[in-house]
């Protein structure tokens, strides 16, 4: 009998595990209810969701990083939801939990595979941040810390991922399909802000002084579930590039309809948003789209209708009854009272600047420096830009070497595009490396490719594009590319 029991047990282990989990829970429920109130329960399946998470993450690393960029993309609903818990921390911790679950299963990856120049350079660029800690400037090294968990930090754990956990054409499709589909997401909720209102955390923001930058002559910048108007704009540009670049290609009919749809409601968005600096990343993006193309015919006609819309913002005053048309309007505006305030500030910076090749150090421009180092005039002087930024921060060598990095990523993705045999999967890797291209610039104005999610997508797009000629043909699959997880 004993042996029936025990073969019993053996056959149906999992069934059984699962009752007593559940008979525990619910005498937990219940003994926390009677104590704590409706408090006690919340908190017991708390417990029990992030304990379910934390096995699925060192089971899977897949979800943990699944679980992460989906944070970026909420996360700024999240902190003026909850305006007095850094739940920003949770993110890092979600990006730690992913590499500490790689390492559990490091048998089952290929890490050869991060033996090429995106990895290497972000490496680079990491190193080259740890090194400001020795800056003689005399910053904040908490400022400091914090400034090199979105300079540098977040690059060198995010570019690996791809090459590790995400090396298949489904993982491609998947992360088209998922940015697109939080970027529509964001627009439905932007349109809630504008036309219903906004919640009291997000009210509880601007009046803390946000109102300054979003509410102007009246008017909302929309920036829904993202950090502020101009990370919610320039993201929705460069949405923009990619579903307009994807509607073109050789897919069926029904996929360009839905790319189509994509394409309206990003512009829709970012036109809402109220930011000037997306027109740029639209711009720049659709152009680098075209070169990719090398159809040299549709890329004339394309400079054509594109200058022509933007003499038509320059030149006229058509559509100026609506305030996001007036807004894209100023962009091209010399006169422009924002321009000129920031072509000051950099005269300013410039000066102060003079003596220091390698910068004031990470943590001394922008909110960073305001926040850490307000004691010292630099970090008072606003960038408004992120190229200026690692300007002031890292000195013209950083600003070169940096500005030579991207560059050198992007020239190799084009690269990598042009030798792509496939017509579908070069139409991706042109959508793709456009919206870097996109980001990149747009980040002249606006501190779009150093904020999330932007950075994310970014960063993971290029890793993407680098592991396109595995996608390309037929190959022989890795001895150890996760698959077995």
């Amino acid at each position: 009998m004993l042996r029936n029991l025990q073969l019993h047990i053996a056959d149906h282990k999992k069934t059984i595990l699962f009752v007593l989990v559940a008979l525990s829970l619910s005498v937990l429920v219940a003994g926390s209810t009677a104590r704590y109130g409706f408090l006690g329960p919340m908190l017991v399946l708390a417990a029990a969701g992030a304990g379910a998470f934390l096995i699925a993450s060192f089971t899977n690393p897949r979800v943990a990083f699944i679980v992460y960029f989906a944070y970026c993309f909420v996360l700024g609903f999240v902190v003026k939801t909850f305006l007095n818990i850094p739940v920003g921390l949770a993110m890092d911790a979600i990006l730690l939990l992913t590499w500490a679950s790689l390492l559990v299963n490091m048998n089952k990856f290929n890490w050869k595979a991060l033996k090429n120049e995106h990895v290497m350079l972000s490496l680079i660029w990491f190193g080259i941040s740890m090194l400001q800690v020795l800056n003689p400037y005399g910053g904040s090294f908490t400022g400091w810390f914090n400034e090199l968990r979105f300079t540098a930090l977040s690059w060198l754990l995010t570019a690996p991922i791809v090459f590790l956990l995400f090396n298949r054409m489904v993982d491609l499709n998947r992360f088209i399909g998922f940015i697109f589909f939080f970027s529509c997401i964001a627009v439905l909720y932007g349109m809630k802000q504008l036309y219903v209102g906004l919640s009291a955390g997000e009210q509880a923001w601007l009046d803390t002084g946000a109102k300054v930058t979003h509410i102007l002559g009246g008017k909302l910048r929309v920036f829904s579930i993202y950090s502020d108007a101009g990370q919610f704009g320039a993201s929705q540009a460069i949405m923009a590039v990619m579903a307009m670049v994807l509607a073109m290609g050789p897919f069926s009919l029904t996929k360009r309809i839905i790319f189509g749809a994509v394409a309206l409601i990003t512009l829709y968005g970012m036109g809402v948003s109220g930011t000037r600096g997306a027109l740029f990343a639209l711009v720049a993006g659709l152009a680098y789209a075209l070169f990719l193309s090398k159809n040299f015919k549709v890329l004339i006609i394309g400079s054509v209708f594109a200058l022509g819309g933007l003499g038509v913002l320059k030149y006229t005053k058509i559509g100026d009854e609506s305030f996001q048309v007036r807004r894209l309007r100023s962009a091209l505006d010399p006169k422009d009272a924002s321009f000129n305030v920031r072509i000051i500030n950099q005269k300013k910076l410039a000066y102060l600047l003079k003596d220091e090749p390698f910068g004031a150090g990470l943590g001394m421009s922008g909110m960073n420096g305001t926040t850490y180092n307000a004691d010292k005039p630099i970090a008072n002087i606003q960038p408004d830009s992120y190229w200026v930024k690692v300007w002031v921060m890292y000195g013209v060598v950083g600003l070169l070497i940096w500005f030579g990095i991207n560059c050198y990523i992007i020239g190799k993705c084009s690269g990598i595009v042009w030798q792509l045999k496939d017509p579908k999967l070069k139409t991706k890797m042109i959508a793709l490396t456009s919206g870097t291209v996109g980001c990149f610039i747009c980040s002249y104005g606006n501190e779009v490719m150093n904020a999330i999610p932007s950075s994310v997508i970014m960063f993971m797009s290029w890793s993407f594009v680098f592991i396109a000629p595995w996608l390309d043909t037929p190959r022989k699959q890795l001895d150890a590319d996760g698959s077995d997880l």
